[in-house]
């Protein structure tokens, strides 16, 4: 079972038979078996007839929508857990403050070890003083997370070691055209900006889809705030896998060629804009908000260049590494599942205590 990708400027997804037939707008066509796929992700104008979308009912496949920018638009669920008593325990444990700060440490100190790992090899590589300092403040910040009393003050923690490392992120680069001044999003600012959020899309969809499967609540979450809307639990399992799925695979994209200048264009957000959204700015004159439009210039990847990025994201997923203390070897497609198993089973009381997935 795999995760099928279509992007296109415009099409059409059809039922032939027992097979999903995509058509596109020069009239070719692209055949699509059910039974081969777990996951659909379509990116860009493209329409479902309803005999395709009962198909896709049919055999459960889950449909995420994103717009031809790679940005998430939402999602068709079909499998979802019927675990209540599952759920109600997640909630629950929500309010319990003592399992609800350890699972936040977890993550924290997860995702800033992951963090650590790689900027260790940037040094080796690079030998810049800023890097070897960046390393020296983050393992501070790290040895404060086991000592936080609050979720709030882990995640002051947590962007306090993001800042730092994405300040060094910029030397994991040898090529010149490669342009990191900093993490920036909604747009993003630059080439390889465009990079990490698309990947960060695709990797959210996984982890969702694999809480999903184990009967998890995705919105549900012990480290991100709360928020309407907000898949906040899939946001935290995610960070365990930012740095091996998107910042090392990024860093790879350029150093190896398999990108180049021409898989990006300079785009013009706008927030009347349907195709290139940007957020409205809402300001206060007199007693009545008023809504201004706002514009700003992002960097997307083409149509080109999200192919690339997107086949050497699942040929990462399929890649075999040592679980570091699961202790065999897998796929870090099965490792994202083996994590939300790991999970749904410390949620259910089967084990003590979350270990995130750690790089080495």
């Amino acid at each position: 079972m795999s995760t099928v990708y279509v992007a296109a400027d415009r099409a059409r997804l059809t039922k032939s038979g027992q097979t999903l037939v995509l058509k596109y707008e020069d009239n070719t066509q692209r055949v699509i078996f059910p039974f081969r796929t777990d996951q659909l992700v379509l990116i860009g104008n493209i329409d479902i007839t309803t005999p395709a979308l009962k198909l896709l009912m049919h055999h459960q496949i889950d449909t995420v929508f994103l717009n031809k920018n790679g940005k998430f638009n939402g999602k068709i669920t079909f499998n979802r857990g019927k675990n209540i008593f599952l759920r109600l325990r997640q909630f629950r444990l929500l309010d319990d403050e003592k399992f609800s700060l350890q699972m936040a440490r977890a993550i924290a100190g997860g995702k800033i070890r992951n963090q650590l790992v790689f900027a260790q090899r940037i040094r080796r590589e690079r030998k810049a003083a800023e890097v070897t300092q960046a390393i020296g403040q983050m393992n501070d910040l790290l040895k404060k997370v086991q000592e936080a009393d609050s979720k709030e003050r882990l995640r002051g923690l947590e962007g306090s070691a993001a800042r730092l490392y994405f300040s060094i992120y910029k030397y994991a680069f040898l090529v010149d055209w490669a342009d990191f001044p900093g993490r920036s999003m909604n747009p993003p600012k630059s080439n390889v900006n465009a990079v990490l959020s698309f990947l960060y899309t695709l990797i959210k969809n996984r982890v969702e889809a694999a809480l999903e499967t184990e009967g998890l609540d995705p919105y549900a979450s012990f480290f991100h705030a709360l928020n309407y809307g907000k898949v906040g639990l899939a946001f935290d399992m995610m960070e365990e896998f930012r740095v091996p799925l998107s910042d090392m695979l990024t860093a790879s994209l350029f150093n190896l060629g398999i990108l180049d200048e021409d898989d990006f264009r300079e785009v013009n957000f706008r927030s009347d804009d349907d195709e290139f959204p940007l957020e409205m700015e809402i300001v206060k004159e007199g007693d009545e908000p008023q809504i201004l439009p706002r514009s700003s210039v992002g960097i997307l990847l083409t149509k080109k260049g999200l192919t690339r990025v997107i086949t050497h994201f699942e040929k990462r997923l399929e890649t075999e590494i040592m679980h570091p203390w699961a202790e065999r070897r897998m796929s870090y497609k099965q490792i994202i599942r083996y994590q939300a198993r790991h999970l749904r089973r410390v949620i259910s009381g089967e084990e003590q205590y979350y270990q995130p997935f750690g790089i080495r």
